[in-house]
């Protein structure tokens, strides 16, 4: 037990066993520390189950390869990222780096959960634009009032786990009174992602959010419609940002 941690530490070691529950799915290729400087790779074959009176618990089953990872051959975005102070570390974004570290040892696929998302190249494009925004968000109008959140000066605010499916993004305000939750969405946007922030903001307000915090949403997209905008007029504590994506070649 931790006391002194926030409900949001709490919240997010939860996430953490949920996602060794449920989150993680057969198939899954993970990286496994040694200890060393190396890591074992692996692919999960088992759903989730429960050893009673054991220190750990909580399993799952893996198949481990005959390869291993160097940390230092890691960038050094990937390496941060496996060096989360979380049991749990989620690298997907890093794919296309782990596959050349690996090896041709597995045949990854594109796929996605979302189902407002019919092509997943989509929702790639979705990720790569979250992590955009999380790297610049201090130069953004958002950045200058609001946080991504940290624990213990880790940024676990980018993907923080929910019972309802993972925040793009938790920020706080910089005097702690208010907790921003941010849904990012490529393109033009459908009324339907008011109630899924809605859904989050509920989560944040009775699971997260301490006494005299209060709670707010941005929606960011690339463009607006007439419904969401209907929806959004009687809509409390929603905001609605759109981004600009500008590429340039110069001689």
């Amino acid at each position: 037990m931790h006391p002194g941690k926030t409900k949001v530490a709490a919240g997010l070691s939860c996430g953490m066993l949920w996602t060794v529950c449920k989150g993680i799915r057969v198939g899954d290729v993970v990286l496994c520390p040694k200890g060393n400087g190396t890591y074992y790779v692996g692919e999960v074959t088992s759903d989730y189950y429960f050893v009673q009176d054991e220190v750990l618990p909580h399993r799952r089953n893996v198949k481990w390869y005959n390869v291993e990872v160097e940390r230092a051959s890691m960038s050094d975005a990937l390496r941060n990222s496996t060096g989360s102070v979380g049991t749990i570390a989620n690298i997907t974004q890093y794919a296309s780096e782990l596959d050349k570290l690996i090896g041709d040892v597995t045949q990854p696929q594109l796929i996605t959960t979302d189902a407002t998302v019919e092509d997943p190249t989509v929702f790639a494009l979705e990720k790569h634009l979250e992590d955009f925004l999380v790297k610049n968000w201090k130069y953004t109008k958002l950045g200058k009032i609001y946080d991504i959140y940290e624990v213990d000066g880790e940024l676990v605010g980018q993907q923080y786990p929910s019972d309802t499916g993972p925040l793009d993004i938790l920020a706080i305000s910089k005097d702690k009174t208010t907790l921003l939750v941010v849904e990012l969405k490529k393109g033009r946007v459908s009324d339907n992602v008011v109630g899924q922030i809605q859904r989050y903001m509920g989560f944040v307000k009775e699971e997260l959010a301490e006494p005299g915090q209060t709670v707010k949403g941005v929606i960011i997209g690339l463009e607006d419609d007439i419904r969401i905008r209907r929806a959004l007029a009687v809509t409390q504590n929603i905001e609605f940002y759109k981004y600009q994506v500008s590429f340039k070649l110069y001689k």
